[in-house]
C-alpha cells in the first residue's frame, strides 16, 4: 500500500526533531561523508557564494545538498553547516535540500554570502508502520498498535528479541527462562481461551511464521516490532490472529553510500541465590525438631540434643554421620565442627556470552541489498548448559523498470543447545534444573567417602537424593535446530504502465519456512536421571516444511478531499511435518550416544527398544478484503472481512468469515481545535472485529485408526491361538463431524496524544472481549466407546485498560531525558463450561474466575499453645492439629476442613504489569535504565513443606521459643504429621526489577572522520541487578525461582 503524506498534517513527530537533533547529527554525518566521495563538479564561469545552513533550533544542518538550480554545479556543507560553491552568475538561483527538511530555492542576486534556514517536512517525519499486508502513517491507524524500533531493540544486548521486548509494550507480558536457548512466553493482553494458550501470530516480513517463534532470528537483524493488539487490526490474520500478531521487519538495503557495521559484546554472568540453604549446623538442629514433632515421647526437643538420638537421626550414610558426629568430640555440642558442604559450588560457573554481528547495506536508486553474519555462544552459570547459534540474513530489492520491482529476504538459522539436567529419575516434579538439585541436597552431607570415592546417595536412601558431581558428564540432552524462512515477492505498478490506472498495484508474495530439529538424549546409568538402572539413548527427529502464497490487489489513490485504499488477499499455506524417534536402553558402549542405535538386536527384549514415526499436514485457504477510507486526513475508516478455511475442522465447519470496523477522528485537525497551538495530536479510535481460533490438532476431527505391532507374548490370549506375533489396529479418535472454532469479538476504545511539540505523548485503550464456542472436552455416554469428545461449548470474557507515556522532561543544547512508561491492567473471566454455570473442580476452572487461579484452603497463620480449646473442636472431627501447625480457614464454620472449605486463593497471571524506560544523553554520553514490574497475581513457592528429607532453605520456624515465625514447625515426613503444609507456600507477588542499566558513549564525530569511521560506541551494562520492591523476599518472582543471574556486558558499535 502506498503511503501518502499530508504537507498540511500536524504530526506530532514535528515537535520531535531538537530531541532527536544527536541521532539527525550521526546521520548527517553518512550523508557527509557519502557525498564527499563523489567527485566535485566542475566549474566553469561566476562568482564565489559562501554561506550557513542551519535548522530551526540554529543547529548547522551536515551534508546539505546546495545546488546551482539547472545546471550540475553543487557541493554539500560540512561539518558546521557552511557551503562554498564557485562558478555561479549573478542571476542563478541555489537548491538547497536535505533528507527530513522541505527544499529552498534561494535567489543569489548578486550576494555573496547566504544564510539560509530549512524547515522540517512534516509530510517526510510523519511515522509510518507495519498493520498488515501493508504499511500506514502512525496518524492514520485506527487500531490498537505498539511499535518498538531498532533503537528500543539494540538498546542492549540480547540472545533473542523476546528479552529486547520485556517492559517496552502495555499489555504484552514476557516471562524469563534463563536457561541458554530457551525463551519464556507471551501474552498480548491476557488470556482469552481454556485450550489455545496465549501465543501471538509472528509475521516476518509479511509471512505468518508456521513452524515456530522469532527466537532464532539475529536481534541486531530486526529493523522494528510491530505488535497489533485490537481485533480491529488483528482480524485482517482472521483464525490466527486470536492472541494477537507480532510483526518483524527485518532490515533492508537504503540507498546510498556502502556501510559497513561491527555490533559485538562480552556479558559475564553469576548466579545471585536470595534463599541460601541451611548451614549444615542448623539443618541438624532442624533435623532434631522435625524428629522431635514427629514423635515428642520418644525423642527430646531439638535443643536438647544428645549424640545417641543423632546417631539415629543421620544413620544411612557413615560419611556424613561422622561429619555430624565431629560435633560431639568435646562431649558437648558444637556445631560449629561440623563440615558445611555447599554443594552449589560444584555446579555453578561464571556464565559467559558473546555475541557477534558484522553486516553490510547499501544500494543506488533502482538496487539495494543488505546481508549480515551473526554468531552468538553461551555458556550458562549452570554446569551443562550452552547455548551456540549462527545467523545469516540477507535481502535485496530491484526496481526493473517504472513499473516493475521484486525483491526478497533471507534467514537461515543454525543452533546447538546443550539443555542441562531438567528432573529426577521417576519424577515430574522437584528441581528443574541441576543447580535446585545441588540444593535440595543436605549441607551435612560429604560428596566423597575417606577413600576418595564418590558417594551416590548423600545421607543415605531415606533422603531420596543423588550427588549431582560430574552430572553433565552423564547426561548429555543434545538439541540442533536448523531452520530457514524466506519471504519473496514481485510487485506491478499498474499506473506506472498507464495512466489511468493510477494507484492500482499487484503484488505476489511467497515465504518458504524450514526446520529441521534433532533431540539427542543420553542418560548414563549413574546419570541422577537413571539412579542405577540401566543407561537410555534416544534421538528424535523433526522436519517441517511450510508455506505461505499471498497475491494481493492494492488500490490507494485521493480523489480530492477523499483518499481510498482497497487490499484484496487471496492467500494459501500448507504445512507439512514428519517425526520419527527411536531409544534404547543399556547400550553396550555408551561414547556411541544416539549415533549408532542400529548397533542392537532390536528384538532382544533387554534393550527396550522403542520406535515410532508421525506425520502430521495442514493446510489453509483465505480470502480478505480490507477498505481504508479518510476524509480531510480527518475522519477515518478500516474495515476488513476474512473468509477462512482449515483442513483441521470438519467437514461443513472448515469455512467462517471474521470481520472488522474501525474509525478514527483526528481532532487535532478541527477548525474548533487551531487555537490550541499547544496540541499536536489529538485522535480518537474506536473498533470492534471478530477473530478465530481453531485450536485442535491436525486429524483432531477425523475417525484415527492407529496400528499396532503385537509382539509375541504369552500375556495375549490371540497370539496363544496363532503362535505368531501379528498387527492390530483400532480406533484411537472418535469422528467429530460437529466442531468448528473458537471465535472472540474484541471491541476497542483509544486515544492518541501529543502536546508541546513532542515534549509529552502517548496512548490510552480500553477494551474488552468475549470468546465463545470454546473448544472443550464434553462427556459423552460410555456406549460410544469413547469418555468424551471435544465440542464448541463455553464462554469466557477479557476486559482491559492500557496506557503509554512518552515525555522528554529535560531537553536542552546538550542534554536530552527521554522518558517512556507503560503499563496494562487485565482482567479474565470464565463465563460458561460444557456444563454451563457449573464449576469444573477437577480443572481448577470456575465460573466468574480468571482461567488460571489457584484453588485450595485459606491459611490463617499457625495454631498456637492458646488455641488449645479451638483446636480440640477441630480434633474431636477427625483433625490432628497442634501448636505450630498449619491454621487452614474454616470457611463455613462447621469445625470441619473438608471440599466445601476450599476457595479460589488467587490468580496465576497478572492483573498488571508495567514498564518503565529513561535515556539520559549528554554530550556524547548516554545513561539507559530499564525497569519493569508485574503485580497482584499469586505463585507457589514449593519446597516449604518441611519434610525433612531435602534441604531446607534458611527460615524462621516455629519452636515453643519462636512462636511468633513465619513457617510452621518441622515434622519429618511432615505428609504424616501436617496436611496442610504446603497452605504457607502460595504468597501474593508483585515485584518492579532493574532490568538494565548500562552507560555508553558515542565519541566525537570530528575525531573519526580522518578514519573511515562515522560512528564508534562503547557501553558498558549492568542486567538484572535486582528488584527495587519485590513482595516475596527470598524468590526471584521474575524466573519464579530463588536464584536469578546477574550479569555485565561490554560492548561496542563501528559503522565505516
Amino acid at each position: 500500500m502506498e503511503v501518502k503524506k499530508n504537507p498540511k498534517s500536524r504530526s506530532a513527530m514535528s515537535g520531535k526533531a531538537d530531541k532527536k537533533g544527536f541521532c539527525r547529527r550521526c546521520q548527517n554525518f553518512l550523508i557527509l561523508v557519502l557525498m564527499a566521495l563523489c567527485p566535485a563538479f566542475s566549474m566553469a564561469q561566476g562568482q564565489q557564494v559562501t554561506g550557513n545552513v542551519v535548522d530551526e533550533s540554529g543547529d548547522p544542518i551536515i551534508g546539505a545538498s546546495v545546488q546551482v538550480k539547472g545546471t550540475s554545479n553543487g557541493t554539500i556543507t560540512d561539518f558546521n553547516g557552511t557551503f562554498n560553491i564557485s562558478g555561479v552568475s549573478k542571476n542563478a538561483n541555489l537548491v538547497i535540500s536535505y533528507i527530513g527538511f522541505r527544499t529552498q530555492t534561494i535567489s543569489v542576486a548578486g550576494k555573496n554570502n547566504i544564510k539560509v534556514t530549512l524547515e522540517e517536512d512534516k509530510q517526510l517525519l510523519d511515522e509510518v508502520v507495519v498493520v498488515g499486508y501493508g504499511m500506514q502513517r502512525k496518524t492514520d491507524v485506527t487500531g490498537a498498535l505498539t511499535r518498538v524500533g531498532e533503537k528500543e531493540l539494540n538498546s542492549k544486548p540480547v540472545a533473542n528479541a523476546f528479552q529486547a521486548l520485556q517492559g517496552k509494550a502495555a499489555g504484552v507480558d514476557i516471562t524469563t527462562n534463563e536457561r541458554p536457548g530457551t525463551v519464556g512466553s507471551i501474552s498480548i493482553r491476557g488470556q482469552r481461551s481454556i485450550n489455545a494458550g496465549t501465543d501471538p501470530l509472528y509475521v516476518v516480513d509479511g509471512v505468518p511464521l508456521q513452524a515456530g517463534g522469532i527466537e532464532s532470528i539475529n536481534p541486531r537483524d530486526i529493523e522494528s516490532i510491530d505488535i497489533l493488539k485490537d481485533a480491529s487490526s488483528t482480524a485482517i490474520y482472521g483464525s490466527r490472529g486470536a492472541n494477537g500478531v507480532v510483526l518483524v521487519t527485518t532490515k533492508r538495503g537504503q540507498e546510498g553510500r556502502t556501510q559497513v557495521s561491527y555490533g559485538g559484546s562480552f556479558t559475564f554472568e553469576k548466579i545471585v541465590d536470595k534463599s541460601p540453604a541451611m548451614s549444615a549446623s542448623d539443618y541438624i538442629t532442624w533435623r532434631r525438631w522435625a524428629m522431635y514433632n514427629q514423635s515428642p515421647s520418644k525423642y527430646t526437643p531439638g535443643n536438647q540434643p544428645t549424640k545417641e538420638q543423632d546417631s539415629e537421626f543421620f544413620k544411612g550414610d557413615n560419611t556424613a554421620l561422622a561429619n555430624v558426629m565431629k560435633g560431639w568430640e568435646s562431649g558437648t555440642w558444637d556445631g560449629s565442627k561440623v563440615t558445611d558442604t555447599d554443594w552449589t559450588d560444584f555446579v555453578t560457573q561464571t556464565g559467559i556470552t558473546q555475541e557477534h554481528t558484522l553486516s553490510v547495506r547499501g544500494g543506488t536508486k533502482n538496487v539495494s541489498g543488505f546481508v549480515s553474519f551473526g554468531y552468538m555462544k553461551n555458556k550458562g552459570t549452570q554446569k551443562g548448559q550452552e547455548y551456540e547459534r549462527y545467523n545469516f540474513s540477507a535481502s535485496a530489492d530491484v526496481q526493473g523498470n517504472r513499473w516493475f520491482k521484486a525483491g526478497g529476504s533471507f534467514n537461515a538459522s543454525y543452533s546447538v543447545q546443550q539443555y542441562g539436567y531438567s528432573k529426577a529419575y521417576g519424577t515430574n516434579s522437584g528441581p528443574t534444573d541441576i543447580y535446585g538439585a545441588a540444593k535440595a541436597i543436605l549441607r551435612y552431607t560429604l560428596p566423597y567417602d575417606e577413600d576418595g570415592n564418590l558417594i551416590t546417595q548423600p545421607g543415605g536412601s531415606t533422603t531420596n537424593t543423588y550427588s549431582i558431581i560430574d552430572e553433565w558428564t552423564k547426561s548429555n540432552d543434545n538439541r540442533e535446530n536448523y531452520r530457514v524462512l524466506g519471504s519473496f515477492y514481485a510487485q506491478i505498478d499498474f499506473g506506472k504502465m498507464w495512466e489511468k490506472l493510477s494507484g492500482l498495484q499487484w503484488k505476489t508474495q511467497f515465504g518458504p519456512e524450514l526446520r529441521y530439529y534433532r533431540n539427542g538424549n543420553f542418560l548414563d546409568a549413574s546419570s541422577i536421571s537413571r539412579a542405577g538402572g540401566n543407561n537410555t539413548v534416544s534421538r528424535d527427529d523433526e522436519r517441517q516444511l511450510a508455506w505461505t502464497l499471498d497475491n494481493m490487489l492494492l488500490f490507494n489513490k485521493e480523489f480530492g478531499k477523499h483518499t481510498v485504499g482497497v487490499t484484496l488477499l487471496q492467500s494459501a499455506s500448507k504445512s507439512n511435518k514428519e517425526e520419527s524417534k527411536i531409544s534404547e536402553e543399556n547400550i553396550p558402549i555408551p561414547s556411541f550416544l544416539w549415533n549408532n542405535l542400529g548397533a542392537v538386536d532390536v528384538t532382544d527384549s533387554k534393550y527396550k527398544v522403542g520406535i515410532g514415526s508421525d506425520l502430521n499436514e495442514t493446510a489453509m485457504t483465505s480470502y480478505m478484503a480490507r477498505v481504508n477510507y479518510s476524509f480531510m486526513e480527518r475522519y477515518l475508516l478500516t474495515a476488513s472481512a476474512r473468509w477462512d478455511g482449515a483442513a483441521v475442522l470438519a467437514q461443513g465447519n472448515k469455512w467462517d468469515f471474521f470481520p472488522s470496523m474501525a474509525l478514527g477522528w483526528r481532532m487535532e485537525q478541527e477548525e474548533f481545535m487551531k487555537d490550541f497551538d499547544w496540541l499536536d495530536q489529538l485522535k480518537v479510535r474506536a473498533g470492534v472485529g471478530v477473530t478465530g481460533n481453531s485450536a485442535v490438532s491436525p486429524y483432531g476431527t477425523l475417525g484415527v485408526i492407529s496400528s499396532y505391532w503385537m509382539p509375541f507374548s504369552t500375556g495375549n490370549s490371540q497370539i496363544l491361538v496363532t503362535n505368531e506375533p501379528y498387527y492390530s489396529s483400532g480406533s484411537n479418535l472418535m469422528p467429530n463431524k460437529y466442531l468448528g472454532w473458537e471465535k472472540t469479538t474484541q471491541w476497542n476504545l483509544g486515544f492518541d496524544f501529543s502536546v508541546l511539540k513532542g515534549r509529552i505523548g502517548g496512548t490510552i485503550d480500553i477494551y474488552t472481549s468475549r470468546t465463545n464456542d470454546l473448544i472443550l472436552n464434553v462427556s459423552i455416554p460410555s456406549i460410544n466407546g469413547y469418555p468424551a469428545m471435544k465440542s464448541n461449548i463455553g464462554q469466557t470474557k477479557n476486559k482491559g485498560f492500557e496506557f503509554t507515556l512518552n515525555t522528554i522532561p529535560v531537553m536542552t543544547k546538550d542534554i536530552t531525558w527521554n522518558s517512556n512508561i507503560n503499563f496494562a491492567w487485565q482482567k479474565d473471566e470464565i463465563v460458561e463450561l460444557a456444563n454451563g454455570k457449573q464449576d469444573d473442580v477437577n480443572n481448577s476452572w470456575f465460573i466468574g474466575q480468571s482461567i488460571g487461579v489457584f484453588y485450595g484452603y485459606q491459611n490463617a497463620g499457625l495454631w498456637q499453645e492458646s488455641d488449645a480449646e479451638e483446636m480440640a473442636k477441630f480434633n474431636a472431627n477427625g483433625e490432628k492439629f497442634t501448636a505450630g501447625n498449619v491454621r487452614p480457614v474454616d470457611q463455613n464454620g462447621d469445625y470441619k476442613i473438608d471440599a466445601s472449605d476450599r476457595v479460589v486463593l488467587g490468580n496465576k497471571n497478572p492483573r498488571l504489569t508495567a514498564g518503565w524506560s529513561n535515556i539520559v544523553s549528554w554530550k556524547g554520553l548516554e545513561l539507559t535504565i530499564e525497569l519493569q514490574g508485574r503485580f497482584k497475581y499469586m505463585i507457589s513457592t514449593g519446597g516449604e513443606g518441611q519434610l525433612g528429607m531435602y534441604q531446607q532453605r534458611e527460615i524462621s520456624y516455629w519452636t515453643p521459643e519462636n512462636t511468633g515465625a513465619e513457617w510452621q514447625k518441622p515434622i519429618y515426613n511432615q505428609s504424616g504429621g501436617d496436611p496442610y503444609s504446603g497452605l504457607l507456600g502460595f504468597k501474593d507477588a508483585s515485584f518492579i526489577k532493574v532490568r538494565n542499566l548500562s552507560l555508553g558513549y558515542t565519541l566525537d564525530k570530528n575525531l573519526l572522520k580522518n578514519l573511515g569511521i562515522s560512528n564508534l560506541k562503547f557501553y558498558i551494562q549492568g542486567r538484572n541487578l535486582g528488584m527495587l520492591y519485590s513482595s516475596v523476599d527470598f524468590m526471584d518472582l521474575d524466573t519464579n525461582k530463588t536464584y536469578f543471574n546477574r550479569g555485565f556486558t561490554l560492548g561496542m558499535q563501528v559503522d565505516f
